[in-house]
């Protein structure tokens, strides 16, 4: 028979109770991704206030498709009274050392691109283990829960070349030259995989983004010597200017489109000289993963059920380019 409970022994449960139900609070709410984080060990979060956050991003300081990612970020942290730390790197190593630093300077909640997931998996992870939510955006989809991040913000790539290859095939063309502006950027790679899947087939171009000029010179002599490429697709708004010219100093009657938005792409689409703009929102990827964490710090919120937040694809052409122009110059597209 088992003995009755003693006063004090009463008294020490009631104080144990309340911590033992938010530890299970805790392990019961741990965000998606819970079962195929790997070996990733998600860090006890405390529940609280979101002070800093720390974005780093694959892009080219000042380049402008990641100063409008900067501009959501920055505005979410404005309006939700929480201090963004914006920094960029195109080399994965760099980036990398930034993430490492945003970690030992005790950040609250740390937003990272991973255009090359494999280089920044350690990183990514000791943040995660020190107990410092995560949420990828753009690039490192399938990898984002794998490395312990509470979310994905951005684009599937695959589906959004399909979706352009699908367009230029439903616009006529015949054959599809795919330029890819970033070597081991694993967005790109899926951008003309998808493509080439909508399309039916594609040839690919590798060009470098540092050199613009090389740039447009390898597209006018792939036009050059194929003529029968009558649509080319670029996966990044200022190679799209350059394969517009390209075109015409080839003579090549190819229709061109692109991925990305900034004022060039715009005044072309306008024009006529571009088809149009796989528009993936990118004010999003910077605006939303602040929100994310904000909810996650301070109710332990995750949204998504484990699967990405999708910002895209969007389609900018002559239908409604004009409304999108003023977004763009205000830069918030």
């Amino acid at each position: 028979m088992k003995s009755k409970p003693t006063p004090s022994r009463l008294r020490r449960w009631r104080r144990l109770t309340p911590w033992i139900a938010a530890a299970a609070v805790l392990a019961a709410c741990s965000g998606p991704g819970g079962d195929t984080a790997g070996d990733t060990t998600q860090a006890p979060v405390s529940v609280g206030e979101l002070k800093s956050v720390a974005v780093v991003t694959h892009g080219s300081p000042g380049d402008a498709f990641w100063n409008v990612v900067k501009n959501g970020a920055q505005a979410a942290g404005d309006q939700l009274g929480v201090r963004v730390d914006y920094n960029s790197a195109g080399d994965p190593g760099q980036q990398a050392k930034l993430i490492d630093n945003a970690v030992a300077k005790g950040v609250d909640g740390l937003v990272v691109s991973m255009a090359n997931p494999d280089a920044l998996r350690s990183s990514v992870e000791k943040a995660v283990a020190a107990g410092i939510p995560v949420v990828t955006i753009n690039s490192g989809e399938t990898e984002s829960a794998v490395y312990g991040a509470i979310g994905h913000v951005g684009q599937s790539e695959r589906l959004a070349g399909e979706s352009a290859g699908k367009r230029l095939k439903d616009a006529g063309k015949h054959k599809l030259l795919c330029v890819i502006h970033e070597a081991g950027n694993v967005g790109a790679a899926e951008r003309c995989a998808g493509a080439t899947q909508g399309f039916g087939t594609a040839v690919t171009l590798q060009v470098d983004i540092n050199n613009p000029t090389d740039a447009q010179s390898r597209i006018r002599g792939a036009l050059e010597a194929d003529s029968s490429i009558d649509a080319v697709l670029t996966l990044n708004s200022q190679i799209a200017a350059r394969a517009v010219d390209a075109a015409r100093e080839s003579k090549s009657k190819a229709t061109v489109a692109t991925f990305d938005l900034n004022s060039d792409v715009v005044t072309a689409i306008q024009a006529g000289t571009l088809l149009f703009a796989v528009d993936q929102q990118q004010y999003e990827q910077g605006y939303l993963p602040i929100v994310l964490l904000k909810l996650y710090k301070s109710n332990l919120d995750t949204v998504g059920g484990g699967r990405p937040v999708q910002t895209g694809p969007a389609f900018v052409d002559k239908s409604n380019v004009d409304a999108v122009a003023a977004l763009v110059a205000q830069g918030t597209r």
